[in-house]
């Protein structure tokens, strides 16, 4: 998926930048070495980076959940905006991505917030429920395999706090979504969530276009 805010042409979004972004120098390190990576594409935008660090800020979250690590940008974004004591459990698959992740958490000086899993992350999900982390976690993001969106959604659900936060990314799949010929799997997991979402009434919901489609789904008290 695009790794900038779709719908706005180069110059807007250079525009967008230079007006808003506040990118730390070792985010931009790691978005540049991101960048020459075979998988790159999978990183996320740096405007969404610096949403989500405002997110949690604004929810004055200390603990929060990440499904999805790759090389660590979101969780580096995340990590520097947590006070002192707040934690991130993040999951994820692979060793190698994440051993990228790992160096930049330990040059920004917050490795000890984040927790890596390296397991399937329904598994892992399934642990933190077991382990009695239910209604604990102030934010969730999910950015992983689409397929089993619905699946890390419902587990994250139970996860955070009522009152807590759910950040879904890549949901407007570079605008596929709305094209019916684009019939994949992953593309009609993202369609079926969409709609399941906006029916949700366990969550107060909004679709916001940024980056590739980033739905936030309040859990109502």
């Amino acid at each position: 998926m695009p790794k900038k805010t779709i719908g706005l042409d180069p110059q807007l979004y250079d525009y967008l930048l230079s007006a808003s972004l506040r990118e730390s120098e070792i985010l931009r390190q790691l978005r540049q070495e991101t960048a020459s990576h075979p998988e790159a594409i999978m990183q996320i935008a740096p405007e969404q980076g610096q949403f989500m660090a405002l997110l949690v800020q604004l929810i004055g979250a200390k603990k929060t959940l990440e499904v999805g690590v790759f090389t660590g940008y979101s969780s580096l974004s995340v990590a520097l905006a947590l006070p002192e004591d707040g934690k991130i459990i993040a999951l994820d698959v692979s060793e190698e991505y994440t051993a990228i992740a790992r160096r930049y958490w330990q040059q920004a000086g917050v490795a000890q917030k984040i927790d890596l899993r390296l397991a399937r992350a329904l598994q892992s999900l399934d642990r933190l429920l077991a382990d009695g982390e239910a209604d604990s976690f102030d934010f969730a993001f999910i950015d992983a395999d689409k397929e089993n969106y619905d699946a890390y959604y419902e587990r994250c659900l139970q996860l955070v706090r009522p009152g807590g936060l759910i950040a879904i990314d890549n949901v407007l799949r570079g605008g596929s979504v709305a094209d019916p010929q684009v019939q994949n799997q992953s593309t009609q997991a993202i369609r079926a969530l969409n709609e399941k979402l906006h029916h949700d009434q366990r969550v107060t919901i909004s679709l916001v276009p940024i980056a590739d489609g980033l739905t936030l789904a309040l859990k109502r008290r």
